[in-house]
């Protein structure tokens, strides 16, 4: 990718090709794929090895994650401001991890559907306003996971619906208290960083 400083005073004919050709660089696939197989397959995720040659035009492998389920993350507010976060210990890191509600959803089930689901799953809580704030790719250079994530408001609170193979804590606790074990890194989740940053940034916004 080439950067260019721009000067529109000076000559603004060239800077508009400038801006072009940025634009045209950044639609343009460097790598090229010569040969694809698939290595790996479970019910969630698929694993394919690409043999390609790099941007460079040198030989190489990638290797690919797919994920089959969208990842869903929900942040319960109530009227006070407290919110309700998961407890359970993470397989592929070996750390127990204090999250939002989240989950898998469906690709052929509609987003907000699969995120109630998890929602009631893990908190027991069900909500009337829900308000998504972002959509991200967890890890772009290994993996396709795409996420979205939601808030959910005006709640009430039942009896949580967990799946057999989870042992979740929750917890309640003010949003400025999450805040806080974000900022210190007690919690390094990335679904629950994104959605903490960004519903402070709504509430100092005025947007909640």
């Amino acid at each position: 990718m080439i950067f260019y400083q721009l000067d529109y005073k000076r000559d603004n004919r060239l800077n508009l090709q400038k801006i072009t050709i940025m634009k045209n660089e950044e639609s343009i696939n460097p790598w090229k794929t010569l040969t694809s197989e698939k290595v790996h397959d479970s019910p969630w995720i698929g694993v394919t090895k690409h043999d390609v040659l790099n941007p460079n035009g040198n030989p190489g492998t990638y290797s690919v994650i797919h994920f089959k389920n969208m990842a869903l993350g929900v942040l319960p507010l109530d009227k006070d401001y407290n919110t309700w976060i998961v407890g359970q210990y993470r397989y592929p890191i070996n750390k127990y991890s204090w999250e939002i509600p989240e989950g898998g959803g469906k690709w052929d089930v509609a987003p907000l559907d699969s995120a109630k689901r998890e929602l009631l799953e893990e908190t027991g809580i069900t909500a009337q306003k829900w308000t998504k704030i972002q959509e991200m790719y967890l890890s772009n250079s290994a993996s396709d996971e795409f996420c979205i994530l939601y808030i959910a408001q005006d709640i009430t609170i039942g009896e949580s619906q967990p799946e057999d193979d989870e042992q979740l804590d929750v917890r309640k606790l003010h949003f400025d208290e999450l805040y806080k074990m974000v900022q210190n890194g007690d919690i390094t989740d990335s679904l629950t960083v994104a959605a903490v940053l960004k519903t402070k940034l709504m509430l100092l916004e005025g947007k909640l």
